[in-house]
């Protein structure tokens, strides 16, 4: 939890805990994808390697290392439609969130080009 506090400060990323109802959700949905995926594997207890294996495991896709977990989870990387539906289904969370946070990376990265 304060590992994920910290990642929204230095990132001006809104809590995603933050208010109730719809309002609790939209705050969820603007939130980046490196903040979700982060905050759900450490909420599992997982490493990154963990996650890696997870997703080999389900998906039967060798491809995913944990440096492609990292790289997502910094923001390096924003992961595609395949991986998010693996990722969804790997951390219990519907898809169109990761899909609205994927959205959400990718705006921060065209604002940041201008």
């Amino acid at each position: 939890m304060i590992i994920s506090t910290l990642i929204r400060e230095r990132n001006g990323t809104p809590d995603p805990r933050a208010g109730r109802g719809a309002a609790g959700e939209a705050g969820r949905a603007a939130a980046e994808i490196r903040s979700l995926l982060a905050e759900r594997r450490i909420a599992k207890g997982w490493s990154q390697c963990d996650l890696a294996h997870e997703l080999f495991t389900l998906s039967g896709n060798g491809s995913v290392t944990r440096e492609d977990v990292s790289r997502w989870e910094r923001g390096k990387r924003i992961p595609g439609p395949y991986w998010r539906h693996w990722l969804s289904d790997v951390l219990d969370m519907p898809c169109h969130d990761l899909d609205a946070a994927a959205s959400v990376a990718r705006e921060h990265r065209r604002a940041r080009r201008d």
